[in-house]
């Protein structure tokens, strides 16, 4: 099959949260390609190479910093040469991020920002009236977010994660960014399977990044883009909370990138691929502060801070949607009469903003280095951000940190 899953990352099973619907679903699951573990990262990282960030980072330096969130990956990349749709090549796949893991059935509270509406993420409406996520947020490509929310609905019910009595019904996060340039993206390779491959490779721990997932084939700056993540732990003094964030990128220019400060973009304009700005980003951030729905809202408005640090100007063909969780308060879905919550005053809350935005940040520029050169329909190339240029130009602005 042309579609078969090539590549999963693969890790111990255990639960996925969800509300469920009533109306039964029928799917297919197509077979997959056996699995094969993998670690999720034995790259350099940013860091490695001597960019200089702000702030201290939790132990991964990834959104699982934040405890009980677990990422899962599902990547698909098969063929080369000309494109045949249907056929390939593909360079596809799916990313789900779950906030209190397969382990437990209960929602966060959350909010959500669009800097730039040209994209899709489904489920907001019920987040922006209601306040809770239930489940994860799955990111994919542009024409895959039908078949991956309908997948979503349909784990729970094939798992039978909720009692039979109870009531059934889900309205899953689903977002996109699109990966045509390489990817046969008319093909409709994604099938309900890799989404059931990308959950139950669920974990918490190191984060896979670069051309994984629903990154695969995405495009960033001009160099090869993809899935990157980055996390923040605050001092003793302001909670010692920890704020994690996962990006999909997929935007921008070449000309407009910058890496610390540094006009990295600029440097390095061989091997470029577009002619006008395009392209789109998701960012989910994570944390384990007591926030509530309209303080997250405010949290994932500071991801676009961290954005423009990088380059972007939102252009207006990006879809630039962000998504804020916080795994604070676990009763919020409670059936009883009263609940008691816990939040922060908003007074303080400068130090998680200042958090998000060095994250997201971070976690962008994780993305650009972990990923690799590739190649996909029609024999268009992608060359991945070289790791030695960047260095030369953060030493020649003065910005490289060893």
């Amino acid at each position: 099959m042309h579609n078969r899953l090539s590549r999963i990352l693969l890790v111990r099973p255990r639960r996925i949260s969800l509300r469920l619907t009533s109306l039964l679903l029928c799917l297919l699951l197509p077979s997959l390609a056996p699995a094969q573990a993998q670690p999720a990262t034995t790259k350099p990282r940013a860091r490695d190479l001597g960019v200089p960030f702000d702030g201290a980072p939790g132990p991964l330096n990834a959104i699982t910093d934040v405890a009980g969130v677990e990422v899962g990956h599902s990547t698909i990349i098969s063929g080369a040469g000309p494109l045949r749709v249907g056929e390939g090549p593909v360079r596809t796949g799916v990313t789900v991020v779950l906030p209190r893991g397969r382990g437990s059935t209960q929602p966060v509270f959350a909010g959500w920002f669009s800097l730039n509406g040209d994209g899709e993420m489904t489920g907001i409406t019920y987040i922006e009236d209601l306040g809770l996520l239930h489940g994860p947020v799955a990111i994919t490509n542009t024409y895959s977010v039908g078949v991956v929310r309908d997948a979503l609905i349909a784990y729970c019910l094939e798992r039978k994660l909720f009692p039979p009595e109870e009531y059934c019904w889900s309205l899953p996060v689903v977002a996109e960014t699109w990966d045509g340039y390489l990817n046969d993206i008319k093909g409709f390779h994604v099938k309900p399977g890799h989404v059931f491959a990308a959950l139950d490779a669920a974990r918490p721990g190191p984060v896979a990044e670069g051309n994984v997932g629903g990154g695969t084939g995405m495009v960033c700056h001009e160099f090869k883009g993809g899935i990157g993540t980055a996390s923040r732990r605050l001092a003793a003094k302001a909670g010692g909370y920890t704020v994690g964030v996962l990006v999909q990128c997929n935007y921008g220019l070449r000309r407009q990138l910058r890496v610390a400060g540094a006009p990295v973009g600029q440097e390095i304009l061989d091997e470029m691929v577009y002619s006008r700005e395009t392209g789109s980003i998701i960012i989910v951030v994570a944390t384990d502060a007591p926030l509530l729905p309209h303080q997250l809202k405010r949290l994932a408005r500071r991801a676009a801070l961290g954005l423009a640090r990088n380059g972007s100007i939102a252009g207006n063909g990006s879809g630039d949607i962000f998504i804020a969780f916080s795994t604070a308060n676990a009763g919020v879905g409670s059936g009883a009469e009263t609940l008691e919550v816990r939040m922060l005053p908003n007074e303080r809350l400068n130090p998680l903003f200042e958090a998000t935005v060095q994250a997201t940040e971070e976690a962008i520029i994780n993305a650009l280095v972990a990923a690799e050169t590739m190649t996909g329909v029609d024999d268009h190339k992608v060359i991945a951000l070289p790791h030695e240029r960047l260095r030369e130009a953060l030493k020649k602005y003065n910005r490289l940190a060893k």
